[in-house]
Order: C-alpha cells, then structure tokens, then sequence
C-alpha cells in the first residue's frame, strides 16, 4: 500500500532508550513538536537510510533535547541506528481503515478488502493500540458473521509466513485451553507421526496458566525454530513441537492478542479467526478441536461448547478444513504433574507404558479420532490403533526422533528432569470426599512457586475429583528451585484453597 506524507520532514539526532516501550513509540522535545504541529499520539513515519517505521508521538520536556528524537529498543533495532544517528520525521495521514472500524462499531459487517486493511495497517504501525482496542472491543460486542471470521483468518495468515510442505495431508489438533497438566500434543504428535501422518505441531507459550505446550517441551528440546528449521524437522521425522511464536506465522495474531489481554476480551470471532489461522499458516487440512468444559475451565456449560464446536466446523469448511470438534470433561486437571518438568515427567512416563491413566486415555482418544478423521484408519478403530502404536514403543521411538530433530537429548531420561528440591506436602485437615480440584487455583500455585520460567517448579497432584480422604493424606506437593519462591507459593495455597471437600446439609423440620 502506497503511503502519501504531505507534511515536509524534519531532521533530528536519535537518542535510543535501552527500553522495550510494547509498542512503536518516539519521544520529541515538546518545542520541537509545536513548532511542526506535531501532537501527543499523532502518528509520524521515522526513516532511516532506506528504512520507514510508522510510530506514535509521546512528547517530553526533559528526556529528550531540541533537536533530539528518543528511540525504545523496538524502533532503533528495526531501523538499525544508534546514538547521533540522523534520523528523518514526517507526520503521517490518518489510516483509512479508522473509518471500516468505525463502522463495524455502528454494526454494520465488513466486506473482505476492509478486514485485510484493517490487518495490513496493525501490521505496518499504521493504527495505534486505542483504534485496536476499538476494533477489538467493536468485534466483541457486534460479532462477526462467518464471513467476516473467513476474512479475518485468512488476512491474519497472509500477515505472515507459510510452511509449505508439498505434502498432503497435513494433521492438527487444538485445545482451547483452561486444564491443568493437559499436555495431550506431546502423546498425539508422536503417535500421528508414528503412523506414517504428518503434524507440525505449533504451540503457544503460558499466558495465565502453570505451563504452555511449549514450556513444557522446551525442557527436552529447543522450541524456538525458523520456519526453515521446522520445515526440515518435520520431513525428516513427520512431526515436531514448537513455539509458534518463533515462527513467523499468522504474525498478525500476537499483536491482536497483546490488544485483547488487558481487558481479557475473547471476542467468538476473533478467537476462531485466532486458532485456524495458525493452523491454515502450517497446511492444516484435517484437524480435531479439544473443547473442554466444566466447573473452573474456560467454557462452564456444555451449549456453550456445542455451539464453539458447530462454529469451528462450518468455518472449517468454508477454508477447506476439515475439522472435528471435542467436547471434553475439563472440570478437574488431568495428569499428576503441573509445571514444565513435572509435565514432561509425566509424558515420558506415558510413553513408557506406565504413567497417569488419564492423561494417557485422553492422548489416545484425540489421536484416534485424528487418525479416522485423515481417513488413515476405518471409523471406530482410531483409538486401538493409537494404543498399539503407544503399547509397541513406536510412539516414544518416533518421540525421541523428534527430540533430537530439534536439538534435544534423544536419550534423555526422567532423572534427567530439572525437578525443583524444595517440597512442601498440603494434606487433609478432615476426612471426606473431594467435591472440586480447581484448576485456575492450582495453576496460580504453580507460577507463584516460579512456574512456568522455573522449569522445575510446579505442583505434584496426588487426588481428584469424587476421591475419599482420610485427615492428614497426602493432597498435593507444591515443588520450587528456591525457598522463597516456595514460600510465596505456600501464602498463595492458604489464599487461594484449591481443593474441595464435600459439605453435608442437615436439614431439621419442625413441624
């Protein structure tokens, strides 16, 4: 897109802040500003030799001199310039696409060149994060129709690159997250890639929760990769686990993300327009959406999931994927360890034909119904197949190729693990019956213990949902690397009681 700026530009000495600003933020000396007509959040264009980036004014009296322009660290490594460095400034017109936003505000549904403007000018800096948040916030409260969510997705992958691997078909799966410990891609990627199926497996990092797929992999091998790199993992072993975040794939989507957390804004939209643009940017052409639901997950009624499930499918169709969605109980964690190590304990242990027989079941599950959804395996036998794979030790064969592909240690074992020494064991206070294990609660024990950045710190479950308890059990171990990270977990466990006992009413009538 062509760019007109009819203001004349100004020369000014950069002076770079070693400062991450979040955003594309330049500071100007007040008078400087003035007299250019140049105002707080205006935006401008700011060149170097044949480098543009499009920024937001902040203005300052003291950080910055006449004839100085302060830099954060985001615009002088984008333009590659230092301290003194003649730098070129010139206001920049209001983005066209202010106008498409105002009207999906007003309700009105927007055609595909809008959406794609809209995309294209969050990428170049055009829009800054208060017109997003009103896009956002506009999407939220309007909707977007499944045009709209086709548009959206399919302007979100353009935003970035593509892995192409001239290989049909390509295999995925999705959680929409909220569950502790539900580390099934690490069980399903190898079983998949163990049939002879292809899955790049792109995974996120923690947000909210004690540990994201990829923290957890990231313990046995790096999941940081070029596209290029991945490329090459996944021919050579049909499978891989990494940080989509490394990748410069559906690259729109982290800067929707970053607008939509502070207000936790999950627009249905934008969350479906989210998930099946990074799986259209690896060549997704079937894929299964884990759904969880219940009491402490992200989706508390089964009509609400039902209703997530149908929309996935008919965008689905409309982006020639194929995709089956399910609707699984999310009402307890899963698995016994919470925490990047304590999770790929448990998967070694899996994988090894031992571990938590609840983690290990919903693993085989999600890689069956994959595996009848690619037509690989006839109707009703996806789920035997997979446990053969998983019983043979093809699974954890495949497993340990796919760890080394990455640069991990193929051999590595689970006293390898980095689990933290510093344990303090909750136990009963009274006997009874588990009535709820909360996941969020756990989860924010985790990260006080140092979870997810502290790969050895974590929760280690030893009950569930529904089993009887004597006073003084065993409950849980809250696992740390240092013993100030541990006590702050122990304050946030007295706070925040994760675990649930079963109250008894007694009802007296008199009559």
């Amino acid at each position: 897109m062509t760019v007109k700026f009819v203001v004349h530009p100004i020369t000014l000495k950069a002076k770079c802040f070693d400062i991450v600003s979040g955003s594309k933020i330049v500071v100007l000396n007040q008078d400087d500003a003035l007299e250019n007509d140049i105002h707080p959040s205006s935006r401008v264009k700011v060149s170097y030799k044949d480098k543009d980036v499009i920024a937001m004014v902040d203005l300052s009296t003291d950080l910055v001199k006449r004839g100085e322009i302060g830099l954060f660290e985001e615009i002088s490594t984008e333009l590659g310039v230092r301290d003194g460095s003649k730098i070129t400034v010139q206001i920049a017109p209001r983005p066209k696409s202010i106008e498409y936003i105002k009207r999906k505000m007003d309700g009105s549904p927007l055609e595909r060149d809008e959406i794609k403007l809209i995309i294209d000018e969050l990428m170049e800096n055009s829009l800054s994060p208060v017109e997003m948040a009103a896009f956002i916030t506009a999407v939220y409260i309007r909707g977007l129709n499944y045009d709209e969510v086709v548009y959206l997705t399919d302007a979100i992958v353009e935003s970035g690159e593509q892995l192409n691997l001239n290989k049909r078909p390509i295999l995925d799966k999705h959680c929409i997250g909220g569950v502790a410990n539900n580390r099934t891609t690490m069980l399903v990627v190898p079983i998949i890639a163990a049939a002879g199926m292809y899955i790049p497996k792109t995974s996120s990092r923690s947000i909210t929760s004690a540990a994201g797929t990829a923290d957890t992999m990231e313990v046995l091998a790096p999941v940081t990769l070029s596209i290029d790199e991945v490329r090459d993992v996944v021919l050579k072993t049909k499978g891989c686990i990494v940080w989509g975040g490394g990748m410069n794939i559906a690259a729109a989507d982290d800067k929707l993300i970053h607008i939509r957390r502070p207000l936790s804004l999950d627009p249905r939209g934008a969350l479906l327009a989210s998930i099946l643009a990074k799986k259209k940017s690896v060549g997704a052409t079937h894929v299964i959406i884990d759904i969880p639901v219940g009491r402490g997950a992200k989706l508390q009624s089964v009509t609400e999931a039902q209703s997530l499930a149908d929309d996935f499918i008919a965008i689905g169709k409309r982006i020639n994927m194929k995709i089956e969605s399910l609707i699984t109980d999310g009402s307890d964690p899963i698995g016994v360890g919470i925490g990047p190590a304590l999770e790929c304990k448990d998967v070694l242990e899996i994988l090894d034909g031992a571990g938590p027989m609840d983690l290990r079941e919903k693993g085989l599950i999600l890689a069956g119904r994959l595996l009848e959804l690619s037509g690989a395996v006839e109707p009703g036998r996806g789920r035997a197949v997979a446990e053969h794979i998983l019983e043979s030790g093809k699974a954890m064969k495949k497993f340990r190729e796919i760890i080394e592909a990455q640069g991990g240690d193929p051999n590595v074992k689970i006293d390898d693990l980095p689990i933290g020494d510093k344990v303090y064991s909750v136990v009963a206070e009274k006997s009874g019956r588990i009535s709820h294990v909360d996941n969020r609660k756990l989860s924010m024990i985790a990260r006080a213990a140092g979870s997810p950045f502290d790969k050895g710190a974590g929760i280690i479950l030893y009950c569930e949902h529904g089993d009887k308890v004597r006073k003084g059990d065993k409950l849980f171990d809250i696992v740390a690397e240092s013993e100030a990270k541990l006590d702050f977990a122990i304050k946030t466990m007295e706070e925040y009681n994760p675990i649930e006992l079963e109250k008894i009413v007694i009802q007296t009538i008199r009559k």
